[in-house]
């Protein structure tokens, strides 16, 4: 039977639930631990540098503990970021020079010269994981060990963290990894293992630590905001002259691996953007880190590509229609020298039945990319009601991701990925005020639901080049696919997420 982190119960466990400080950087000034204690199943108030938990002999009594304890906060120094700040800061910083990522030809003598010119601003908010598993640690503090029953995706990074904590040689350090239960990058970071260790100093025994779903919403490592700058050149027949894109946001690598940055370009921030599979004869890439405060990022799934994808196909997009030509045949023009990434966008355009008239309101649309080894087209069929809700009724992918070892897994990933990319660009968005997340549970930070989920039909291209990624590769995709569906049904150009149906009301 599978096992999860959260059910893991060594003998003698007791339950803390816990609340860490709503702003980054802020601490607890004020706990009520006698209401707390009065709580019957209530054991012992743990206070850390940024967080309250409250122990207990089962989830219940240590959640009515914690909401007993009536914390007050000192909110720290980044008490007063705003959405509003976060956005005039990216606004501002986008405007000047990034670090060179690639750049061929004269970019600014074939926009100048251009027949038709386009300049976009795209943006993309922050993203939380929401993990269907809380995120979850149970530890054992004692003098000569510690062990931790967990399920993470950085076991290094745990122990070494852990060992730091408690003083011991990391080979005291015992973890019992776990079947994850959804991890989507957030179980990459380490600050749920970190926050059991702390408590679990102060308390004789096992305790396994769960977060409330606000807690895990609030207080994520999220993938960062993007605020990007595009301008692009047609000539008289339509084709491309001149491409320029500047991407300004977060920095993960800077954070994780400083070594992996390349003159102050993030490889991860420019995946998919930098190296396109269209033939550009100039283009220009830039990388301009922009940190907001008091805001934590990450890697979420899909990475970079799940934010460049979205740009880079609207764009090509946007240009098409600047062409007055067919999207599909547009891309086709283009990839003339790229045969693996012509035939995806080829049969997806067969299997989705492209060309075909729908009724009004209705638009299909097209994406193709190649990102982690894989060369994938999508097209979805979108529906738009008059009152500027969006349907997704159908998502068609063609994948060549090399070596086939089991079709089964890549349709899998197919369907997972693109539902889970058509929840973020339908709904998904964190934002600020007064230093908190505004997010707090599932009613404000909505998942796709049942009833809304689209048929997803995956075709594989048989190769036999070396295997490539799929797990990510449909995430990056459905956004793009979804906002050029939505173009073509009302000639309405979406350039930031989520989709805003106050935008597309008839």
């Amino acid at each position: 039977m599978l096992k999860y982190g959260i059910d893991a119960l060594p003998a003698g466990t007791r339950i803390a639930a816990i609340a860490i400080s709503p702003v980054l950087g802020g601490k607890p000034i004020s706990v009520n631990q006698t209401a707390a204690l009065a709580i019957k199943g209530v054991r012992q108030v743990v206070i850390t540098d940024d967080s309250v938990a409250v122990v207990a002999d089962h989830t219940g009594a240590a959640k009515k503990g914690l909401e007993a304890a009536a914390i007050t906060w000192d909110d720290g120094p980044n008490r007063a970021v705003s959405q509003v700040d976060i956005l005039r800061l990216l606004d501002e910083k986008s405007q000047q020079a990034g670090a060179v990522a690639r750049s061929e030809g004269d970019v600014a003598a074939a926009l100048s010269a251009a027949a038709v010119r386009i300049d976009a601003v795209y943006q993309l908010p922050f993203l939380a994981h929401t993990a269907m598993e809380p995120m979850n640690c149970t530890v054992h503090v004692r003098n000569d060990a510690c062990e931790l029953w967990v399920g993470t995706q950085n076991m290094s990074s745990a122990k070494q963290a852990t060992a730091a904590l408690t003083g011991l040689p990391p080979e005291k350090v015992i973890i019992h990894n776990h079947i994850v239960g959804g991890g989507f990058g957030r179980r990459l970071e380490v600050d749920g293992i970190v926050h059991a260790v702390k408590i679990g100093k102060q308390v004789k025994g096992p305790v396994k630590v769960i977060w409330s779903r606000e807690e895990d919403i609030q207080h994520g490592y999220y993938r960062p905001y993007y605020y990007d700058r595009l301008s692009g050149g047609i000539d008289g027949a339509g084709n491309p002259v001149a491409w320029s894109h500047r991407i300004s946001g977060s920095s993960i690598f800077a954070r994780i691996a400083p070594a992996a940055m390349r003159n102050g370009v993030d490889p991860d921030g420019v995946e998919g953007a930098s190296h396109l599979p269209y033939k550009l004869p100039a283009i220009h890439v830039e990388f301009k880190q922009v940190e907001p405060q008091g805001v934590l990022t990450s890697w979420w799934r899909g990475v970079g590509p799940s934010h460049n994808i979205f740009v880079v196909e609207s764009f090509i997009d946007e240009l098409a229609a600047a062409a007055k030509m067919d999207p599909v045949e547009y891309r086709k023009r283009l990839l003339s020298e790229n045969p693996r990434a012509l035939k995806v966008l080829q049969l997806v355009a067969e299997k989705a039945g492209w060309g075909n008239v729908l009724p009004e309101r209705q638009g299909r649309g097209v994406a193709v990319q190649f990102a982690f080894g894989t060369y994938l087209a999508m097209v979805a069929d979108v529906s738009v009601a008059k009152d500027g809700t969006v349907r997704v009724t159908r998502i068609v992918t063609a994948v060549d991701c090399g070596l086939t070892v089991n079709p089964d897994t890549i349709a899998a990933q197919m369907e997972g990925g693109a539902l889970y990319g058509l929840t973020a660009a339908l709904y998904g968005a964190i934002t600020f005020s007064e230093g908190r997340v505004e997010q707090g549970n599932f009613d404000t930070y909505p998942p796709l639901r049942i009833d809304e989920a689209p048929h997803v039909e995956t075709h594989i291209v048989p190769s036999a080049e070396a295997p490539g990624g799929i797990g990510e590769a449909a995430i990056s995709a459905v956004f793009p696919a979804v906002t050029n569906a939505i173009f073509a049904a009302t000639a309405k150009r979406i350039r930031t997420l989520p989709i805003n149906p106050e935008d597309l009301k008839a």
